[in-house]
């Protein structure tokens, strides 16, 4: 291979990697003005109005997200992967009933900011247009983390599944949908406290 082949080799990768690497930030930009967008206005978010926040046009939108369904699942993991992520940074934080306590006031936040949006994901899900996600798996996958970590420190119950603490968590998060915030507190601090270990054995 001549020099002038050998140097048009090398020339060709970078070349190719530039667009892939733009689109990235692209779609990384619309990701993060979405999520601040369906938490303030819902599944009325104006998909143009994100695309301009973000600095690019609506076809570069559509390119990345073909509809409005699309861009609310992008969201919608992207901030489950946030979440489900936390437990080991809050338990190398916090003794692990506190860590425990600090992630499902985080979740409920999370519920809370999707209420929003909720109509557009039911909708895609339902028609099958995305994927129905694994959400209540990873919630169940973070609980037992949590509670494993507590009950190796005699701190949390070791009689108590992660899956009927999820089933009590999405109850109280379902049953206080629209209030202000203070019983959704109330009721997980009253949850965290059924969990700690009886001082009387069961």
């Amino acid at each position: 291979m001549s020099p002038a082949d050998s140097a048009s080799a090398h020339d060709k990768p970078r070349a190719a990697r530039a667009p892939r690497a733009d689109a990235q930030r692209n779609r990384d930009r619309l990701l993060e003005v979405a999520r601040v967008a369906f938490a303030n206005a819902g599944d009325t978010v104006s998909l143009e109005g994100i695309a301009q926040q973000a600095g690019v046009g609506i076809g570069t939108l559509y390119r990345h997200f073909p509809n409005r369904e699309a861009l609310a699942e992008a969201v919608y993991a992207a901030e489950l992967d946030d979440v489900t992520a936390a437990v080991e940074a809050l338990l190398e934080q916090h003794p692990p009933e506190v860590a425990l306590r600090a992630w499902m006031g985080r979740y409920a936040a999370f519920v809370a900011t999707k209420r929003g949006m909720a109509d557009t994901l039911r909708a895609g899900w339902a028609s099958g247009r995305i994927a129905i996600p694994v959400t209540r798996e990873r919630i169940t996958g973070a609980i037992a983390t949590l509670l494993a970590r507590g009950v190796e420190t005699g701190s949390l119950r070791a009689d108590v599944e992660a899956a009927d603490i999820t089933v009590m968590l999405l109850g109280i998060l379902l049953t206080t949908a629209g209030d202000t915030g203070e019983q959704t507190e109330r009721l997980l601090d009253l949850m965290l406290d059924a969990l700690r270990p009886s001082p009387v054995p069961r």
